[in-house]
């Protein structure tokens, strides 16, 4: 529901509201808190006041805008208009399939209580933290920005932000996406495949062990060449079987485009000989070794490790590709996305957080190790059963056969003594009744011993279920114990409410698609790939405004710079052809102010 004040507000105010949130960072604010210290009058100009909005009001009208919900709506009005701004003015037969970029940003959050941590890529450092999911078409302009808590994996929050855009763009589907290989997931892809979505990812080193990994390796041809012609990167087209885990013995097959990268080498995998027999320090190649116990012995270098070129394996779930053209379509990923975050929404304030307010949830860190040890616990619960059960069934058996053995035993030696006492009846030859008797005792303790074998060998099954057994029950006492120390280690966990910050990340990404645009049509070639902050020193020049009827001009201090100030001369030159409008109908032009006349950069109150 709306709160009263912004049911009962105008739509200018909000408009003019909504504006400020929107350029606090153009004229160098990060938070709302800084407009206490603002005595500046571009944010008054570009929101249309005569005097810009002050914390307190503008505080209350984003937390209202957080408690209402506005957040959901706001993000979807952005995904609409980026989807129209950056649409390619293209006939739909020669429209080509769109390639679009997503990847996970976490921005750390210093607060007293614990919240959920993730990694933050810039430092390396597990932290509390919010999850941004960014969305970017293929030259890296940032289409949408979703947060969420610090330890949601991209693997949840990529089909959510597509689902989203689609939805809010009306857009029929986004087929080809390339993600990081945080999205690496076999079962993830799988499903995104079943979808009709080509996705694009590199594996992770864990995942293969080397070229003997992939299957039908096509050949090497040249990828990247030096100045001298030699060939630096080279690229074969594979196969590979990605395991699913929820269905065991199935396979995702997935093309390859294997990249060599002979700039990089890496130690080579060692063979399973070489690993059975590891090299010595003083082994000669020739498998002899040094002497160096000789008084005359000379140390020599060690030989050097075998090395080999560094892969780096980008897959795809798409049927049939060009191994080139898949290489191409990844990598232009470090450029367009990964450039973009750094040079526009960083500088733009995207780690920035705003709004602190907390709810009490699970322990979702408790919780997966209390998962694991509770599912570790089961299974050595089961397991001691069954030694138990097997220890006990080889005790009997043991008892069993040791009976069998003795009687077997006695009944055998009686039968011996039977034909001995038989045979010195009959007077037989003393050196053939030792002989004969001699034989039949080799017979019949060849027959004792096959049963002492099987007595013994429930013996020592006994033994070994036995210290199984003692094993897990030990096992179980050591969990129980860590399961308590769990319990009492336990910490409050709290959620932060994203509301306020994400109504703020779409003012960010637009403002950042908004600098994106101006660039692109109003300032030379050469700015064709210029950040944010290069294009700062423009967007922040002092100068006049002149209203007029029907045009408004704006008078620019010139740089000292004289390269500037032949760019500040073209984009003015631009921005006179293309004649743009402002809301109210009026023109906008823009001329260099002369430099004759010098000003006191202290005294300049009006700034455009």
């Amino acid at each position: 529901m709306l709160s009263q004040r912004l049911a009962h507000s105008q739509q200018a105010t909000l408009r003019c509201q909504l504006l400020t949130l929107l350029f606090l960072e153009a004229v160098g604010l990060r938070r709302t808190w800084d407009l206490r210290g603002y005595t500046g009058q571009a944010l008054a100009l570009l929101t249309g006041r005569r005097l810009a909005y002050g914390y307190r009001h503008i505080e209350r009208f984003l937390a209202e805008l957080a408690r209402v919900g506005a957040d959901a709506p706001l993000t979807e009005v952005l995904a609409r208009w980026t989807a129209s701004l950056w649409e390619p003015r293209l006939p739909r037969r020669e429209k080509p399939v769109p390639v679009f970029y997503v990847d996970g940003h976490r921005k750390p959050v210093y607060a007293d209580s614990l919240i959920p941590r993730g990694l933050i890529g810039r430092t390396g450092k597990i932290l509390g933290c919010r999850a941004l999911v960014v969305l970017h078409d293929q030259e890296g302009h940032p289409l949408l920005a979703t947060t969420h808590r610090g330890d949601q994996h991209l693997t949840i929050g990529l089909p959510a932000i597509l689902r989203h855009y689609e939805q809010a763009a009306d857009l029929e589907s986004l087929k080809r996406i390339v993600v990081d290989r945080e999205g690496m997931s076999a079962e993830f892809l799988a499903v995104l495949a079943s979808e009709g979505r080509t996705v694009v990812t590199v594996l992770r080193t864990d995942q293969y062990a080397g070229l003997e990994s992939f299957r039908q390796v096509g050949e090497f041809v040249p990828l990247h060449v030096d100045q001298q012609g030699k060939v630096i990167r080279e690229v074969a087209l594979a196969r590979f079987g990605l395991p699913l885990p929820e269905h065991p013995g199935q396979e995702l097959e997935v093309r390859v485009a294997l990249i060599r990268d002979w700039r990089r080498l890496v130690p080579k995998e060692p063979s399973s000989e070489e690993e059975d027999r590891p090299q010595r320090w003083d082994e000669k190649p020739d498998r002899t070794h040094e002497y160096w116990l000789d008084e005359n012995w000379q140390a020599t270098p060690l030989p050097a490790p075998p090395m080999e070129p560094k892969l780096i394996p980008i897959v795809t779930t798409a049927a049939e590709v060009d191994a080139v053209e898949l290489v191409q379509t990844y990598t232009r990923r470090w450029p367009a996305q990964e450039n973009a975050i750094r040079d526009w929404l960083i500088p733009l304030g995207i780690d920035v957080n705003h709004g602190y307010a907390k709810i009490p949830v699970a322990n979702s860190e408790v919780a997966k190790k209390r998962e694991a040890l509770q599912k570790r616990l089961e299974n050595v619960q089961r397991w001691t059963a069954g030694a138990r059960k097997r220890m006990h069934n080889a005790s009997k058996l043991h008892r069993k056969r040791s009976q069998q053995t003795k009687e077997r035993a006695d009944a055998l030696y009686c039968d011996l003594n039977h034909h001995q006492m038989e045979m010195e009846r009959q007077e037989v030859e003393h050196w053939l009744l030792r002989k004969t008797i001699k034989e039949e005792k080799a017979v019949a303790d060849a027959e004792i011993e096959e049963y002492r074998q099987r007595q013994w060998k429930a013996y020592h099954t006994s033994n070994k279920e036995f210290a199984k057994c003692e094993k897990y029950c030990r096992e179980q006492r050591e969990l129980l114990r860590a399961i308590e120390d769990l319990a009492q280690q336990e910490r409050d966990m709290y959620e932060l409410d994203n509301h306020k910050d994400q109504v703020m990340t779409v003012c960010k990404v637009a403002l950042a698609n908004l600098g994106m645009w101006v660039r692109d049509h109003y300032f030379p070639a050469s700015y064709a790939h210029a950040s944010w902050q290069r294009l700062q020193v423009f967007f922040q020049l002092p100068g006049r405004i002149f209203w007029g009827r029907d045009r408004v001009e704006v008078e620019l201090k010139p740089f000292n710079d004289r390269a500037l100030n032949r760019d500040l001369e073209m984009l003015c030159m631009k921005v006179a052809q293309e004649q743009p409008r402002l809301p109210d109908g009026r023109r906008l032009l823009f001329r260099l102010r002369e430099t004759r006349i010098l000003h006191l950069d202290a005294q300049e109150k009006e700034v455009a």
